[in-house]
């Protein structure tokens, strides 16, 4: 195989997008670094643009930022002046795909997620049974139920009827639904060392409640945040979730999401959770113990007590762990071996270059 080289041609090998669309992927960058704050992003992108000339004359920052208006992504609150993102944009911060986090699925609620059983489903499989009572009849296989009555009688004519065990109806693939909580730590630890752990943290967030609300709608997905305690939140909250001078009690955390699950009727249900592994308090009698220091195993016996229970109850953990500090995968690899979850451990720049360790089929691989 012969390679020729030529000159760099900017329009044949370049980027060839509109500016505007260019500038617009930074400013979502930028956006999951300053947790939502469109004023701030648009600083950081003026000032990126003077020291490497992000636009040219045909689009300006000014131009940019009053597409930005005319499109829909930022409008200004007329009492304060701040610019703020809109639902628009917020949906556009959470498109990304996380698929292949559901499988082991169990039989439960109609709903998009495949499994190994055949049962109550909407796609149709070329193989065929007996019809049992409940059977949807639009699964009615006609050629099969006429034939089987052709077998059994003595062709058409006046006696040809069709039995009941004549009936033949397609299989389908059954599609489980999913309920979801995802618990996202926002502890002080998460941006300690010169490490920010909460902008892939909040960004691999966006990406899987973008992907459950649009890609599998008849699940529910619940969000959980933990610090010094537990909470509830939002989704169109994401974008603008921030650290705050916290510890990390992951054990509210773990029960906060039970008693959500506890509410769902779907009979699959799970957790998933982004941290950077350090649980450092819990309560006690309603005052709070903490140890910001190392692991301490008062506190993750505590949690570790969640994770078995979470077992019991049918609740697997999946862990986002976002930090390769090995004392602290080692609590992570702790809890996944409890609950029988699973782990995914991702470095700052690459939450996609997991080292997935599964306990369920005990087995590791990289995932790429």
């Amino acid at each position: 195989m012969r390679i020729r080289y030529g000159p760099w041609d900017d329009e044949r090998h370049g980027d060839n997008r509109p500016a505007f669309d260019k500038l617009y992927d930074l400013f979502q960058q930028l956006l999951l670094h300053t947790g939502g704050d469109a004023d701030e992003a648009l600083r950081w992108l003026t000032a990126l643009d003077e020291k490497y000339g992000l636009t040219d004359d045909e689009m300006g920052m000014g131009d940019f930022i009053e597409e930005l208006k005319n499109r829909g992504y930022i409008d200004r609150d007329e009492e304060t002046g701040v610019v703020q993102i809109t639902a628009k944009a917020e949906r556009g911060l959470r498109e990304r795909s996380l698929e292949d986090i559901f499988d082991q699925l169990k039989k439960g609620g109609k709903g998009d997620h495949k499994t190994p059983f055949s049962g109550l489903g909407d796609e149709r499989q070329p193989e065929t049974r007996p019809y049992a009572f409940g059977d949807d009849v639009s699964n009615l296989d006609v050629t099969g139920t006429l034939s089987n009555a052709f077998r059994h009688g003595s062709g058409i004519g006046a006696d040809f009827r069709v039995r009941e065990d004549d009936f033949q109806v397609f299989e389908t693939d059954h599609h489980a639904s999913m309920a979801t909580v995802l618990m996202i730590d926002l502890s002080h630890s998460m941006i300690l060392y010169g490490e920010d752990r909460i902008t892939p943290a909040r960004k691999t967030a966006l990406a899987l409640a973008q992907l459950i609300t649009t890609r599998y709608p008849k699940d529910t997905l619940d969000i959980v945040a933990f610090g010094n305690d537990a909470w509830e939140v939002e989704i169109k909250d994401l974008p603008y979730l921030n650290v705050g001078p916290f510890h990390t009690n992951t054990r509210a955390g773990l029960q906060r999401a039970r008693d959500i699950l506890r509410r769902r009727k779907n009979r699959n249900k799970q957790i998933f959770m982004i941290t950077d592994g350090k649980p450092s308090c819990h309560f006690e009698n309603g005052r709070m113990y903490r140890n910001a220091y190392g692991l301490d195993r008062k506190i993750i016996n505590k949690v570790l007590d969640e994770g078995a229970i979470c077992r019991r109850e049918g609740i697997p953990i999946t862990t986002f762990m976002i930090a390769k500090d090995p004392y602290l995968q080692g609590f992570v690899r702790e809890l996944t071996e409890v609950n029988q979850g699973r782990a995914y451990y991702a470095g700052l720049d690459d939450l996609g270059g997991f080292l997935f360790e599964d306990y369920v089929q005990n087995r590791r691989k990289t995932v790429r």
